[in-house]
């Protein structure tokens, strides 16, 4: 089978990310002594200067790890909840919103990027602060090339970031923003990051001890206290076309901190797959898989119209549980062990037949009614969804949905393995802060003003995020990492890749350059909060016949262009001690590199 690029093979070790040069600066990493945790740690970093448009300090970022040392995996949450002041009350009562906006200050949640890779460097990396950050300061303080969606992001919002985001406009409109594969320097963010460097080495000690006191500079120093200022002084527009004020303070900074938990896992097929719990929407996956295990994947075409159509329905099941039933387990029981269960998904598994389903339907685990109102959701996707700055990173004012998210899997040569995927305080989501250099996220939009739903809004509740990083074990030892951007689409592309390499013997480069899919049948997490029934976009590669069969099967289906669906990256460790790449072609810049 052609491939786009070679499945990267060698021993030593290998690094898979959304981008060429953060690829590089974790593989320069593994080279100079430093293990798969630095290499993640540092490749993050540099992602956040040359992604800006995908992801940046203020952002999120779940991980997923597997450490030899200690022979488990941990999932590391960098996704931070909503500070103290965002409550129901303030939003819907005092502000008069009926929905959470999608971009400006007041969706804010803590931002948590920063917490996750310092808390994985810390307990699990060998290298400090100041050559981790090294690399991204580099690029930071000289240029980074930008690649031409930075730009065309960047003129999708200019006319917010010149008529009201105007320290925005100062950095991203500087001598006319940066030129697609021009270089472009953020020296204010190279600023931050280096005195971060200077007070944690101040601080003398062991390395574990400068990692701590980088993260007090972030969480309870200079950067959160500028965070703090910036959100109770500034008015910004968002999507409501109103302006509001954050309620992000310094305090909410300082009382959190990065968690560390045990997988969600699911068994299928002889394999384990370990994602994260409800606060994501990674059980979504778990789901897909525990539906299509009662079907013959093996004997299903993996480019014909029979596995899209089982995935697709499959996966309008999973998804319309996850709106009903996820949130934050720490403020909402989740009957996840019922939604897992064999007996569940046998009767769920039941309601998939030849023909596609306009219905929302989820499901009654362990007898619970869901409240979900998927009408408002059709009509909102029709009345909202041309707002300036919303929606999906890279989602154009009509809801063409791009590349979003960025993504970065390491395997080193004693095995360990790591999955991120850092997101958010994308430079379109707020007003920059100039002190920083960089903005805040807005992940708070996924909440329901109605606390009293699973994902509704409570203060020091994670939103329900759509982050969702991957890692398998094959017969009980790590095997896989990997992931993609794509907001709603990750767990639709990673279950598709991982299926085709279990059922159809496909190597990574294989599964993540065949056509691909995706659906919009369900309640999308971003605001506007909108729904399609039964829309179905397949990759423009598909034969026509394909199309064809899916639109006689009833669904609403409609052709994408030819490399448009997929953002996958992924390392794997063989028994023989191969280790195993590759990354996706499209967009032109994710890479595999390793030896």
């Amino acid at each position: 089978m052609f491939t786009t690029r070679p499945e990267i093979i060698g021993t030593f070790g290998a690094v898979a990310s959304t981008h060429w040069l953060a690829s590089q600066v974790g593989m320069a990493v593994l080279e100079r002594g430093g293990n798969a945790f630095d290499a993640a740690a540092a490749a993050g970093f540099t992602l956040q200067i040359v992604e800006p448009h995908l992801n940046g300090p203020g952002g999120d970022c779940p991980i997923i790890l597997h450490s030899a040392r200690i022979g488990t995996q941990q999932v590391i949450c960098g996704q931070g909840p909503a500070p103290a002041g965002l409550t129901v009350a303030h939003v819907k009562d005092h502000l008069g919103l009926d929905i959470m906006p999608g971009t400006g200050l007041l969706a804010t949640p803590i931002p948590g990027a920063f917490d996750a890779w310092m808390l994985m460097l810390r307990d699990h990396g060998t290298w400090g602060v100041r050559d981790v950050l090294a690399y991204a300061i580099g690029y930071a303080r000289h240029g980074a090339p930008m690649v031409p969606r930075v730009r065309a992001t960047i003129e999708s919002v200019r006319p917010l970031f010149e008529s009201e985001w105007r320290t925005s406009a100062a950095l991203w409109l500087r001598d006319g923003g940066p030129e697609p594969n021009g270089l472009y320097a953020n020296p204010t963010l190279a600023d931050t990051y280096e005195r971060v460097v200077r007070e944690a080495e101040a601080t003398g000690g062991s390395r574990e001890k400068q990692v701590d006191a980088a993260r007090a500079a972030w969480y309870r120093g200079f950067v959160a206290e500028a965070i703090g200022r910036f959100a109770a002084r500034t008015e910004a527009m968002d999507t409501s076309g109103q302006r509001h004020r954050g309620v992000l303070t310094a305090d909410d900074m300082a009382r959190w901190s990065a968690g560390i938990e045990a997988p969600t896992t699911l068994d299928y097929h002889g394999h384990t797959v370990l994602k994260c719990g409800p606060w994501s929407q990674g059980p979504a996956m778990l789901q897909t898989l525990a539906l299509m295990a009662g079907f013959d994947v093996g004997a299903m075409d993996p480019v014909g119209a029979d596995f899209i159509h089982h995935v697709i329905e499959a996966q309008k099941l999973a998804f319309a549980d996850r709106e009903a039933f996820y949130g934050d387990p720490d403020f909402t029981d989740v009957p996840m062990a019922t939604l897992l269960s064999p007996a569940y998904n046998d009767a769920r598994r039941a309601l998939i037949t030849d023909r596609a389903s306009l219905d929302f339907r989820p499901g009654s685990p362990d007898g619970r009614a869901p409240r979900t109102d998927y009408a408002a959701a059709i009509r909102r996707a029709q009345d909202l969804a041309g707002a300036m700055g919303s929606g999906e990173p890279t989602v154009s004012r009509l809801g063409a949905a791009g590349g979003d998210t960025c993504h970065v899997d390491v395997i080193d040569k004693d095995g360990n393995m790591v999955s991120a995927t850092p997101s958010a305080g994308w430079l379109q989501s707020s007003p920059a802060i100039p002190e920083l250099g960089f903005c805040l996220g807005s992940r708070c939009q996924m909440f329901w003003l109605d606390e009293t739903l699973p994902n509704g809004l409570k203060p020091g509740k994670r939103p329900r995020t759509t982050l969702s990083p991957s890692m398998v074990l094959r017969d009980g030892k790590p095997w896989m990492s990997f992931g993609t951007p794509g907001g709603e689409q990750q767990d639709q592309w990673q279950p598709i890749m991982l299926m085709r390499m279990i059922h159809h013997g496909l190597n990574i480069q294989q599964a993540i350059d065949l056509p691909s899919f995706h659906s919009e049948h369900w309640i999308s997490s971003f605001w506007p909060r909108g729904a399609k029934p039964g829309k179905v976009v397949i990759e423009g590669r598909y034969a026509p016949e394909v199309l064809a069969d899916l639109t006689a099967r009833g669904h609403v289906a409609e052709m994408g262009g030819e490399w448009s669906e997929g953002r996958l990256t992924g390392a794997r460790r063989e028994p023989d001690g191969t280790i195993r790449a590759g990354a996706n072609p499209r967009g032109m810049q994710g890479y595999a590199v390793g030896r």
